[in-house]
């Protein structure tokens, strides 16, 4: 059994070519059922979230035995941990042979979620985003913010990247590394300023509160929505709702635990069937992406057992030698 660094993952993907896994997965499909989700009281602190994501490859479907794979990802989020130091999301990665059940490789599950989830934004993107969008707007800088900086530009001419942050360090801290990797990235100070210059606006946050206010967001403008991965969170508010097309990476998740999705719903600013289309229904040309340069296009995700899975066992096969 191979065990797989985060450098180790690094070194098996690339931004655009995982984008196009994931593509290739999402039109394929596979078995993942609706992950657990369970809430870790403390007597101090936060509460914590322990996350198990499983998935494997749809043998029947493909009408073969041999060959594939089984994975489950178990993520630990412990809000806490920023005050410490450390990341808010931990986790591993287990792959398995899909006949045999032996295990195939342990690999860093922070990194194959980063990966991942900045690549399904991108993906998101590439079909609802304009094709000539160059001004990335970044809401978090947190470990995902470089990732999705880089994600997006794989598929769209970024030429100006902008991140905002509550901790205005931290934000310069990102933009350097970027600006290291070869990228235009500067401090963006008044966040309401940015979201109205932003073609793009791509927020990874754990925050309770919109930060988006849907009466910012121009014409033609795609939001993409990655953080809020609970009921109780949002990033975005009714207005941008409503302005928008929406969109999710699974109806499933999204509707079940995604607050921007869920909260929407409650207040009867969106309805189930507004959401235009899932990941799996873009990939497979069944519903529409973007339908003009004016339109306001609202992406969001929480993240599905598939991604996880198509990224795993592309890392694993990377690795193998």
């Amino acid at each position: 059994m191979l065990t797989i660094s985060a450098d180790g993952v690094d070194r098996s993907l690339s931004f655009a070519g995982l984008v196009e896994t994931l593509r290739v997965a999402f039109r394929d499909g596979a078995v993942q059922p609706v992950r657990h989700h369970h809430t870790i009281q403390r007597p101090d602190g936060a509460a914590s979230t322990l996350l198990l994501m499983p998935a494997w490859n749809d043998f029947e479907k493909a009408g073969t035995s041999d060959g594939g794979y089984i994975g489950v990802k178990i993520v630990t989020v412990s809000p806490d941990n920023n005050q410490i130091g450390k990341p808010a999301v931990m986790g591993l990665y287990l792959l398995v042979d899909g006949k045999t059940g032996e295990p195939r490789a342990l690999i860093d599950g922070q990194r194959i979620t980063q990966w991942r989830t900045a690549c399904a934004s991108a993906l998101a993107a590439s079909y609802l985003a304009r094709e000539d969008a160059s001004k990335l707007l970044v809401v978090g800088a947190g470990a995902l913010c470089p990732f999705l900086a880089q994600a997006h530009s794989a598929v769209r001419p970024i030429d100006e990247i902008r991140i905002w942050n509550r901790t205005s360090e931290n934000a310069a801290k990102a933009a350097a590394a970027l600006r290291e990797a070869g990228l235009n990235a500067s401090v963006a100070e008044n966040l309401d300023e940015a979201i109205g210059c932003a073609d793009i606006v791509s927020c990874a946050t754990i925050s309770t509160e919109p930060l988006v206010r849907g009466e910012l967001l121009t014409p033609g403008t795609h939001l993409d929505l990655v953080g809020a991965f609970t009921p109780t969170m949002r990033e975005s508010d009714d207005e941008a709702i409503r302005r928008a097309r929406v969109y999710v990476d699974t109806r499933a998740g999204a509707t079940k635990e995604a607050g921007d999705i869920v909260q929407a719903v409650a207040s009867g600013a969106l309805t189930h069937e507004g959401i235009v289309a899932d990941l799996f229904e873009l990939s497979r040309g069944e519903k529409p992406g973007r339908q003009g340069t004016d339109e306001i296009t609202l992406f969001k995700s929480v993240g599905a057992a598939l991604e996880d899975l198509a990224a795993g066992i592309a890392v694993y096969e990377g690795s193998k030698g």
